[in-house]
Order: C-alpha cells, then structure tokens, then sequence
C-alpha cells in the first residue's frame, strides 16, 4: 500500500484544499495516502482488516475498522473523500450510511476510476448532494458537492438472504455471494462429506455458505471462518446464527491473525483486484498452508480451471489432487506428508 492509486494522484492534484479541513476518509482505500495527506484533522475508516492492519501502524492515524463509522467522529469532520468501490450496491450502502451521519453543509469529495463506475454517483446521490465533476485524469473522475440534506439509512433494508440445503444465508452489499451461490462455491460444496470432524478453517469465508454447510453435515466439526471484509464476518455470524450453527468467526489477512492448526483449510480464493487477474492471494494461501496444517492435515480449494494454481500445489507440497472439475472449474486437494 506504499504506491499511490490513480484515484489518491488525483486527490494529490487538489492537496491545498485540503490543509484546513478535518476529514473523514472511506471506502476502496488502496494506499497510505488517507494517512499521508496535510489536513487540519483526519480520521479513516474502512471495512477491510489488511488496510487497518497496514494504516494503523503509521504514527498518529486515526484509523477505524468496522462495518459502519462511528458518528461521534463523524460529528467532528467537515469533509469526505471517499473512495469509490467496484461494486455500485457496496457503495450505496457506505455512502448512505456516511451521509446520514454527517453535518449538513459538509463537503463531499468522491473519487474513482471511470472503470469501476463512479459516474453514476451523480444519479445516486442526487437527493442529499447535487456533485459536480471537478477533475478528470489518470482515467478517474473527482467530483463534488455539500450535504444538503441528511441521507436515510436502515441496515436492515441492505441484508439480503437465500436459501442453499435449506440453509438460509445472509449477507450484505460488497460480500461475496451477495447474489446467490456461484458454480465453483458449489462444485467446493459437492466434495464435503457427511460426518467430518476435526479442525477446519475457512479461509475467506463471504457469506459462510462453506462453513454452514459442513457444520449442517457435520456438527462436530470444529470450524473457525476467517475474512479481511468486516461485511462478510457480520454476514458470516448471522448466517450462523439464523441456522444455529457453531463457529467461530474473526477477523484476518488469510493467515495475519490465525493460530494454531487444522485439519483441513479450505477456499475460494478470489482471483480479481479490479479488473485484473493476480494470484497474490490464493499463492499465500497455498504457500502458507503447511504452516497451519496438521501432518495429514488437507487444503481443499476451488478455482476457476483456467488458473495455474496445479504449478504452485505441486512446488509447496509435491504433489496435489483434482477431486473435481468440469469445464470450468477444478477442486483441488493437498495434503501435507511431513
């Protein structure tokens, strides 16, 4: 998070309007800026665990991680910039959220790459702050506009649920399977057996369809759901919950905050920042796995089959499985010898 973003070049452009305002941060933070930036005040907050861990160990940051800011903060700002997601739900429901908290008569400023959509912030934000676009550059977009009227907000008109094995599943705007089960969640699904038992760790856990369906086959299993999005843990103990189902839940870059080991890891690891293909994740998560399995122990993860992840098996433990597949997904099995 060192390199600066297109969107944090452009806020760069327009560092002076920046000095004498006390400032909350949000949404797709991708670098250090928020925490660099010449303010008379700043305060950051953000739902993803990675970009807590890295602000929060820059001196004096005022850095927050939780599913919604905390309004006593938000009391004290004059202005926002907010960084504008991939996903236009996910960034309906931070920014309703940030502007049914902030003082009418606050500055909004929103930034993004045209790429990911932000020009349908105008249309979406038109009955609380009338934006104007004030710079383009880098491929992005800043606009905006003050607060004239306070947004609404309900959490509870955002959570969406389906039904998976008569499972019901939550989640929110911005978690992944928001919109249902994907093919490859599902081809995963097919290879869990009845009656497991041991330690298992879902790693990248989104809505907890993994884990919820293995603690419905399986209620002995000992299942701790791990995620860098506070969005899919609150989604994840809600699925849980609803289904009374045991597990638990955390906070954690893949590894960052796991302890001990496992019987079995499993995952979906994503594959996309953006638009772009990266294996950064699931490379960490394969390379990293002897560490937190058990001799014997399993990582089951399920990937799109174009994906080269058979090279990477191969080289961290020697050898590796295809339980499954078809045109286009594979599920791979590992397991650790020594």
């Amino acid at each position: 998070m060192s390199i600066f973003s297109p969107a944090s070049a452009m806020l760069l452009r327009h560092h002076n309007k920046f000095n004498k305002r006390r400032i909350v941060f949000s949404g797709h933070l991708q670098d250090t800026l928020s925490a660099q930036l010449e303010t008379e005040n700043s305060y950051i907050h953000t739902q993803q665990y990675h970009q807590w861990e890295t602000l929060r160990k820059i001196p004096q940051t005022k850095v927050y991680f939780s599913l919604s800011p905390i309004s006593s903060i938000l009391d004290n700002c004059d202005t926002l910039i907010y960084y504008w997601p991939n996903n236009k739900k996910k960034a309906q429901f931070q920014l309703q959220n940030l502007l049914s908290l902030l003082t009418c008569g606050s500055d909004i400023f929103i930034v993004g790459e045209y790429s990911s959509g932000i020009r349908s912030a105008h249309g979406m934000l038109e009955n609380w702050v009338n934006l104007i676009k004030i710079d383009s550059a880098y491929r992005c977009g800043l606009y905006y506009g003050s607060l004239a009227k306070k947004s609404y907000f309900n959490l509870c008109e955002f959570w969406h649920e389906h039904l998976v094995e008569g499972i019901t599943l939550k989640s929110l705007p911005g978690v992944f399977g928001y919109n249902g089960i994907d093919n490859g969640t599902e081809l995963l699904l097919s290879t869990f057996r009845k009656d497991m038992e041991g330690k298992i760790l879902d790693v990248g856990c989104g809505t907890g369809i993994i884990s919820a369906v293995i603690a419905n086959r399986s209620p002995s299993a000992n299942i701790t759901l791990a995620d860098i999005n506070v969005a899919a843990l609150v989604a994840s103990k809600a699925t849980l919950l609803c289904n009374n189902l045991k597990g638990a839940v955390l906070a954690s870059n893949i590894y960052s905050k796991i302890t001990g080991c496992f019987d079995m890891i499993v995952a979906n690891p994503p594959f996309h920042d953006g638009p772009k293909v990266t294996l950064d994740i699931a490379r960490t998560l394969i390379k990293d796995a002897p560490n937190f399995l058990y001799k014997g122990g399993e990582l089951r993860i399920v990937a799109n089959s174009f994906l080269p992840y058979h090279h990477i098996l191969n080289k961290v433990f020697g050898h590796h499985t295809v339980i499954i597949c078809n045109k286009y997904f594979k599920v791979y099995s590992a397991i650790k010898d020594n």
